[in-house]
């Protein structure tokens, strides 16, 4: 059964990541890594983009949590991510994989695959991108889903069963599931489709959200649920795109835990 994420659970998630401040070593798409890192700063996390292979090693281990998003991928980049992914792993440093466009381009669609088999602690994609990850029939167009976050809840049931992950399933209305337990985050707004970087730069939120996190499935959820209410409210006050995209960050950054609980009553 899916349910609602409780308002009292994200209050006290968003209080346990700014309490840690958590350092998030991000290997990122290219084009988004200015709206991503202002994204987490405005939240309350630190965000670092240490991408050469003779360094990358040894910032993943010291890091809270690990980003690996393939938008931008090529050869160099994926061995990066390989080495950083192996680093976490030794250390116990949780990270979340991005499958951009997977299903679409198959060298991305074989990283990733192989990714799975390193023990991801989240998977944050769109409704294609995790239908294709899963091994469903999905159809997608570039880094864009075709089908709703809906009709990939199975499939992100199945492949958070197959991999240990937390898998969060994103569209008008995010899904999070463990493979037992599935929580539906219903905020956000179209208008966050007309930025580029909301996507990438919520992926790299799940996994500021996974660090240091008792319980991995409501850190997630409340990564897509913060970033929901924060859209909701930029949009009411921009004008589009442009404007959106500063009074996303500032609604990041004045969200209180405290007012959320008192607007849930």
């Amino acid at each position: 059964m899916v349910k609602t994420l409780p308002v009292e659970l994200i209050a006290d998630e968003l209080t346990r990541l700014r309490a840690t401040n958590p350092l998030v070593h991000l290997l990122t798409n290219e084009v988004v890594q200015e709206i991503t890192a202002n994204v987490l700063l405005a939240v309350g996390a630190s965000p670092a983009m240490i991408v050469a292979e003779e360094e990358v090693e040894v910032f993943a281990s010291i890091s809270g949590a690990l980003l690996i998003n393939v938008g931008t991928l090529y050869p160099s980049r994926l061995e990066a991510m390989k080495q950083a992914v192996a680093a976490a792993n030794k250390a116990g440093v949780p990270w979340t994989l991005d499958p951009v466009a997977v299903g679409v381009l198959a060298y991305r669609t074989e990283a990733c695959r192989d990714f799975l088999t390193s023990k991801p602690a989240a998977i944050r994609g769109n409704a294609s991108e995790i239908l294709a990850l899963a091994g469903f029939a999905g159809v997608g167009r570039g880094v864009d889903s075709t089908a709703g976050s809906d009709l990939a809840i199975e499939a992100a049931e199945q492949l958070a069963r197959s991999t240990g992950a937390v898998v969060a399933v994103t569209g008008e209305t995010d899904f999070i599931t463990d493979g037992t337990t599935t929580w539906a985050t219903p905020w956000g707004h179209p208008v966050m489709t007309r930025l580029v970087g909301t996507g990438c730069a919520l992926s790299a939120l799940v996994a500021a959200f996974t660090a240091h996190a008792p319980n991995r499935l409501n850190a997630v959820a409340s990564a897509c649920a913060v970033a929901g209410i924060c859209g909701a409210r930029a949009a009411k006050s921009s004008r589009g795109p442009g404007s959106f995209k500063a009074d996303f960050l500032d609604a990041l950054y004045l969200l209180s835990p405290e007012k959320l609980l008192d607007e849930s009553k």
